[in-house]
């Protein structure tokens, strides 16, 4: 039978089948492939299940450091970043995620929680600036980025009215550091959140564990908008990029690369660089932030180095 993987931990997942029910599978093997938003062909065992493949996947959003890889979710429209106007977000940490979400095909958005918070709020809104100005481009890249305003702690009904227009009839995966506001979000948009966390924390007899895993929500009874709740995370590494690949993959670098004197311009201190003359300076306004340039030139370094195992 056909189904969706809404939950994991370790080698064990749960499955749901076409009319709602949710069962206990294990992977055939030692490895287990699977991750939430997998469709999976399973059989039944008694009151459990096994999974006998997973289909073909539209996407896999998942970040990889020197170590180890972490897959988040599969098969999802677009992913939630929330960030907060306090504890001060991490634009590194933030512009990885987005790296990562373009890498795939995958549409990012961006919350900034705590709008209530009138000056901490000012100063990272105005710190978001790059990206709000990228949500407003034309052409091909106009789908970068949303970026939205939120007060998640008041659960205010024109916050919920305003994520649901931007979450109706999709997959998002939501995104964001500790102190965020994820789990607040979460239980505002589904109610039940908590519960059933409960329950598949005590099916998979993983307890306090779960918290570590991702989890798939129904938002809605007709079951056509979801939300994946993920871990937090601190670090966010890209090492199954290359180097060469992140322009791409940075809207605002990648429209001028093509413009460079040198196909293969690395954009950091080549002659007849077109991204270079872009960046903002004392001098000149740019159409590319500082900050953003520099979190290239970082990311490309690091991206540069020989893995550390």
């Amino acid at each position: 039978m056909e189904g969706l993987v809404v939950a994991s931990h370790g080698r064990h997942c749960v499955v749901e089948t076409p009319d709602g029910e949710r069962r206990i599978c294990h992977p055939r093997g030692k490895k287990s492939q699977a991750v939430v938003g997998d469709r999976v062909l399973w059989q039944p065992t008694q009151d459990e299940g096994t999974i006998e493949k997973v289909l073909p996947r539209r996407n896999l959003f998942y970040r990889q450091d020197d170590i180890r890889t972490k897959s988040f979710a599969a098969n999802i429209d677009q992913v939630l970043i929330l960030i907060a106007a306090e504890p001060v977000f991490s634009e590194s940490q933030l512009a990885r995620a987005l790296i990562a979400a373009e890498a795939e095909g995958i549409t990012p958005l961006i919350g900034l929680n705590k709008s209530d918070l009138t000056e901490p709020f000012a100063r990272a809104w105005q710190r978001l600036l790059p990206y709000r100005h990228m949500a407003g481009s034309s052409g091909p890249d106009s789908r970068h980025y949303g970026v939205l305003p939120l007060s998640l702690a008041e659960s205010g009904e024109v916050d919920r009215t305003a994520l649901l227009q931007h979450l109706h009839g999709k997959a998002t995966l939501v995104l964001g550091p500790s102190g965020a506001g994820k789990s607040t979000l979460i239980n505002l948009l589904v109610p039940g959140a908590t519960a059933q966390t409960g329950e598949i924390s005590q099916a998979l007899n993983s307890g306090k564990h779960t918290t570590t895993s991702t989890a798939w929500y129904w938002v809605d009874a007709a079951r056509t908008t979801a939300l994946i709740d993920s871990p937090g995370f601190q670090e966010f590494g890209l090492r199954h990029l290359a180097p060469a690949d992140l322009a791409r993959c940075m809207p605002d670098i990648g429209a001028h690369a093509g413009e460079c004197k040198f196909y293969n311009c690395t954009h950091l201190h080549e002659p007849g660089c077109a991204v270079q003359l872009q960046v903002e300076s004392a001098s000149s306004p740019g159409t590319i932030s500082a900050s953003r340039y520099r979190v290239y030139s970082e990311l490309f370094a690091e991206l540069s180095e020989a893995p550390r195992y």
